[in-house]
C-alpha cells in the first residue's frame, strides 16, 4: 500500500486512519462505501457517517456508471461531487484488498487531477504544440513499438501520412538500414528504460531522394508515476546543415596541418587536393602558372590571355576510376586562364551555362555525372599563382555559398604557401647558381696533383673548397666556411674566395695569406657597419665574413713538401702511401676577424701518392670531429681508386641522408716531378754569364724536344738573368720546370721587387721585363727566406713525360 494504516471499526463500517494523510476510501464487493478517511472528508467535504454504507456511485458528479472497481491495479480520472455541490476532478488509484473471507474489498486512493491545475493545462498546450507546429519530428509509439502518432514535421521528413503508418512498426513503414538502427535502439530503450540521445542516421528521405540528409534522433521511454512503460517517444531533427558546417570545420582543421607542410609546389598542391576530397568536393584539380614551378617573379593583377596553366595535382574519391580514366591529367579538363582568372574572383558555375559547358567539355564520358563546379583562383598579394577546380557529382547536393567561402579560404592558404614556395625556389635557385659559380674549375689533367671535390647542399650556402695553381708547379688547396644561411652567406663566401685567388697571385706563404685575408675581412665588416644605420649584432653573422673559417695549403711537387695554415678551420686528413696519417694535433687559430695574433704555419713532407682530404664542418653532422677524422683516414688508407670516387666514398659514409648543413669535401693525390723534368743552374754574378744561360736553356729544351719554344725561352731567361745580375745580389740561380706549363725561374738574394715599366722610344733599355710579360702566359715574384724568385710561365702543347 505504500504506508501503514489503521481502521476504526463501527459495525461493518470503518473510519480509515492513514499516516500519510492520503484521501482513501474502502469499497466493498457490493460497491458501497465501507471506509472513509479524514483526508477524504477534507477533500470532498462529506463526513464519514454521511457516506458510509451508501453506494460509491453517489459521489460522482457526472451521470453514468462509475469506473469498474474490479479493474485491479489501475488508475482512472473522474469528477466527484463536493458536499457543497462543487465538482472536484480526481484521479483514482484502485487496489484490491483481500479480507479474511473470500470476498474482496477495494481501496481507492483519491488525488486531485493534474488537468485541474494551470500547470497541467500548460503541459497539455505544450504537448499539442509539439505535435502540430514544432520543427522537430516527434514520433509516439506504444510499448510494442507500433506507431501511435507523429507530427507534421516528421510527416514531412518521411513523406508519409499518419493514417498510413499508425499501428505499424517503423521498419514496416520505412524499410532501410537507418530505420533498422533506430528501431534496434528503441528495443534497447524498452528493455533498459534508459534514454538514447543523439543517434545519427544518414538516409535519402522520400521527400528529397536525390540528396543525403543527416538526422539526429533521441529516444525516450514514457512511464507513469509507478514506473509502468506507457510507450516510446522519438524526437528527430534534421542536422544536415550542422553536419555540413562540421565537415567544413574539419576541412579547415586538416588544411592547417596539411597544406604548406613542405616548401614544394607539387606537395602543396597535393595537400589542397587531399584536404578538399571528399570533405568539400568529389573531385578537384589544381593548376599553377609556369613561373610558380620555376620560382620566377609574377606580374600583379589578372593574367594575360596566353598564360599557360600546368596541372600540379588532381584527386577523386575513386582511385580505380582514376586509373581507368588514364591518369590524373584526364580526370578534369584544363581550364582557360583567360576565362577563369580574368577578374581573380571565385565563382560557382552552372553546368548548363556556356562557361559551365566549356569547363566540362573535356571530361571523359564517365565523368559526365558532374553537376556542380567551383572555380577558385589562387591569389597572393594580388598575384595569380594558379586555379583550383572543384566538382561534385550527382549524389551530393550542389555547391552553395558557404562551400564557396570555404573553398576561397582554402585557396587563400594554398596561395600563400605557394608564394612562399615560389620565393624559396627563387632564392634556392639563386643560391645553387652562386654555389655552382664558387666551385673550383679544376686543374689541368697533366698537373702534379689529382684533385676532385663534392658538394652536399642543404641550403646553407657558405661552404666552399678550391684548388689554385701557383708558380713553380705548386698548387694551393683551400677550404672555407662562412656561418649562416642563404644568399648573403653565399655572397660572403664568394667574396672570400675571390680574395684568396687575388692573394694567391702574390705567392704568399699560408700564414701570410691568412693574415692579409683577416685584414680584408675586418675592413669589409667595418664598411658594412658604416653602410647601415646601426651596428650589426654580434650573433648576426649571415652574409658577414666575421667568424668565417679558412684553411690554406700549398703543395710543392718538386720539394715533395707542403705548408699549411688554418684560421679556425679543421685540419685536413693527410694519409701517406704506407697508410700512416700525418700528425696534425696543433690547435687551429681563431676564425677571421677574431684572431689577436699571427697565424701558425705547419710544414709537412709528402711523398708521392699521398692522399689529402680537405672538408668543411658539415662533415661532422653525425659524429664528433676526432671520430670523423679517424674514420676518414681509415677510408683513405690504402685507397688506389680515382679521387672523384674517393669524394663520394667520404660523403656517403660520413654525411647523413638528410643533412642539416652544407658540406664540401676535396680530395687530392700528390704526384711529384721527377728530376728529369726539373733542372737548375747556379750562375756567377757576372754579366758575361748571360750568354751561358742562353746556351744552357737551349741545350735543355733540345733534350726535352721543345725546340719550338727555344727562342722565346732564351729571351726570357736572358732578360731575367740580366736583371738579377744588374739589380740584385748573389746567389743567382736559373731553373726550368716542365709540368703542364714550362716555367723559367731566376732566384737571387735580394728582396727588391722587379717593376714592369714602359720604356720610351729614346730609352736604350728597360724593355726586358715587358717583353717577358708579353711573350708568356703569366709572370710574378715570390719571396723566400733568403731572397726572391722571378718566374715566367709559358703554355706547352706536348704531353708531359
Amino acid at each position: 500500500m505504500g504506508a501503514s494504516h489503521a481502521t476504526e471499526r463501527g459495525g461493518h463500517h470503518e473510519v480509515v486512519q492513514t499516516e500519510d494523510q492520503a484521501a482513501r476510501i474502502l469499497v466493498d464487493h457490493r460497491g458501497a462505501v465501507a471506509g472513509w478517511s479524514p483526508a477524504a472528508q477534507r477533500l470532498l467535504g462529506h463526513a464519514a457517517h454521511a457516506v458510509l454504507g451508501r453506494p460509491a456511485a453517489d459521489l460522482l458528479a457526472d451521470a453514468g456508471p462509475p469506473p469498474p472497481p474490479y479493474a485491479a491495479d489501475d488508475t482512472f480520472a473522474v469528477r466527484l461531487r463536493h458536499a457543497n455541490g462543487a465538482v472536484v476532478p480526481c484521479r483514482l488509484d484502485v487496489r484490491p484488498e483481500r479480507t479474511g473471507g473470500a470476498r474482496t474489498r477495494w481501496e481507492v486512493t483519491l488525488a486531485p487531477a493534474e488537468e485541474a491545475s494551470p500547470t497541467a493545462e500548460l503541459d497539455h498546450a505544450l504537448l499539442e504544440t509539439l505535435f502540430t507546429v514544432s520543427p522537430v519530428g516527434l514520433y509516439l509509439l506504444d510499448p510494442d513499438l507500433r506507431i501511435i502518432r507523429f507530427n507534421p514535421a516528421a510527416e514531412g521528413m518521411e513523406n508519409t501520412s499518419v493514417a498510413q503508418a499508425v499501428g505499424k512498426r517503423p521498419t514496416e513503414v520505412w524499410p532501410g538500414f537507418a530505420v533498422e538502427t533506430v528501431e534496434h535502439v528503441m528495443e534497447q530503450v524498452r528493455v533498459t528504460r534508459q534514454p538514447a540521445i543523439a543517434i545519427e542516421k544518414r538516409m535519402h528521405p522520400p521527400g528529397d531522394p536525390d540528396h543525403e540528409h543527416v538526422y539526429s534522433a533521441s529516444v525516450f521511454p514514457l512511464e507513469d508515476d509507478r514506473g509502468r512503460l506507457l510507450g516510446i517517444a522519438d524526437a528527430t531533427i534534421d542536422v544536415t546543415a550542422r553536419d555540413q558546417a562540421q565537415e567544413r570545420l574539419n576541412v579547415l582543421a586538416l588544411a592547417g596541418t596539411r597544406i604548406g607542410s613542405t616548401l614544394d609546389v607539387l606537395d602543396t598542391a597535393r595537400g589542397l587536393a587531399e584536404v578538399s576530397v571528399p570533405g568539400l568536393a568529389d573531385s578537384m584539380a589544381v593548376e599553377v602558372l609556369e613561373p610558380v614551378l620555376a620560382g620566377e617573379d609574377l606580374e600583379p593583377g589578372p593574367v594575360r590571355p596566353d598564360t599557360v596553366l600546368r596541372r600540379a595535382a588532381c584527386r577523386t574519391q575513386d582511385d580505380k576510376d582514376l586509373a581507368a580514366a588514364g591518369g590524373p591529367d584526364t580526370t578534369l579538363p584544363p581550364v582557360s586562364a583567360a576565362e577563369a582568372l580574368a577578374d581573380l574572383e571565385p565563382r560557382i558555375l552552372n553546368p548548363l551555362s556556356a562557361a559551365g559547358r566549356r569547363a566540362l567539355a573535356g571530361l571523359p564520358a564517365h565523368r559526365q555525372k558532374v553537376h556542380s563546379v567551383m572555380l577558385v583562383p589562387l591569389i597572393a598579394q594580388n598575384r595569380a599563382l594558379g586555379l583550383a577546380t572543384f566538382c561534385r557529382f550527382q549524389e551530393r547536393r550542389p555547391f552553395e555559398r558557404d562551400d564557396l567561402t570555404l573553398a576561397a579560404e582554402l585557396a587563400l592558404r594554398t596561395a600563400a604557401c605557394l608564394d612562399n614556395t615560389r620565393r624559396y625556389l627563387r632564392e634556392r635557385n639563386s643560391l645553387a647558381a652562386l654555389q655552382h659559380a664558387l666551385r673550383p674549375d679544376g686543374l689541368p689533367p697533366e698537373h702534379t696533383l689529382d684533385v676532385a671535390h663534392a658538394y652536399i647542399q642543404a641550403g646553407s650556402g657558405g661552404d666552399w673548397v678550391d684548388a689554385v695553381p701557383l708558380s713553380g708547379a705548386r698548387v694551393a688547396l683551400v677550404a672555407g666556411r662562412v656561418p649562416g644561411h642563404g644568399l648573403q652567406t653565399a655572397a660572403a663566401a664568394g667574396r672570400l674566395r675571390a680574395a684568396v685567388h687575388t692573394l694567391s697571385d702574390l705567392d704568399l706563404e699560408p700564414d701570410e695569406l691568412l693574415a692579409r685575408l683577416d685584414d680584408l675581412a675586418r675592413r669589409i665588416g667595418k664598411d658594412d657597419d658604416h653602410r647601415t644605420d646601426r651596428p650589426r649584432p654580434a650573433r648576426d653573422t649571415d652574409g658577414n665574413e666575421a667568424g668565417a673559417t679558412c684553411l690554406y695549403l700549398i703543395y710543392d711537387p718538386v720539394a715533395q713538401h707542403c705548408s699549411l695554415s688554418s684560421a679556425g678551420h679543421p685540419w685536413p686528413v693527410i694519409v701517406h702511401p704506407d697508410g700512416t696519417t700525418a700528425p696534425l694535433h696543433q690547435p687551429t687559430s681563431a676564425p677571421l676577424c677574431r684572431s689577436d695574433g699571427p697565424f701558425e704555419k705547419l710544414d709537412i713532407d709528402l711523398p708521392d701518392n699521398s692522399m689529402i682530404a680537405l672538408y668543411t664542418p658539415g662533415l661532422f653532422q653525425e659524429q664528433p670531429e676526432e671520430h670523423t677524422r679517424a674514420r676518414a683516414a681509415g677510408l683513405l688508407a690504402g685507397y688506389t681508386g680515382p679521387v672523384r670516387q674517393a669524394c663520394s666514398m667520404l660523403t656517403d659514409a660520413l654525411i647523413p641522408a638528410r643533412p642539416r648543413e652544407d658540406a664540401a669535401v676535396q680530395v687530392a693525390r700528390t704526384r711529384t716531378l721527377s728530376p728529369a723534368r726539373v733542372v737548375s743552374w747556379d750562375l756567377p754574378c757576372d754579366p758575361s754569364v748571360v750568354s751561358t744561360a742562353r746556351s744552357l736553356v737551349t741545350r735543355q729544351l733540345t733534350t726535352w724536344d721543345m725546340s719550338q719554344t727555344t727562342f722565346t725561352t732564351e729571351l726570357i731567361a736572358s732578360e731575367l738573368v740580366t736583371n738579377a745580375i744588374r739589380y740584385a745580389k748573389p746567389p743567382v740561380r736559373l731553373r726550368l720546370i716542365r709540368s703542364h706549363v714550362l716555367t723559367c725561374e731566376v732566384s737571387d738574394g735580394s728582396s727588391t721587387s722587379p717593376r714592369l715599366r714602359h720604356a720610351r722610344t729614346t730609352d736604350e733599355g728597360g724593355r726586358g721585363l715587358l717583353l717577358a710579360a708579353r711573350l708568356s702566359e703569366r709572370w710574378g715574384t715570390r719571396y723566400t727566406d733568403d731572397g726572391k724568385t722571378v718566374w715566367v710561365e709559358q703554355s706547352i702543347t706536348e704531353p708531359a713525360m
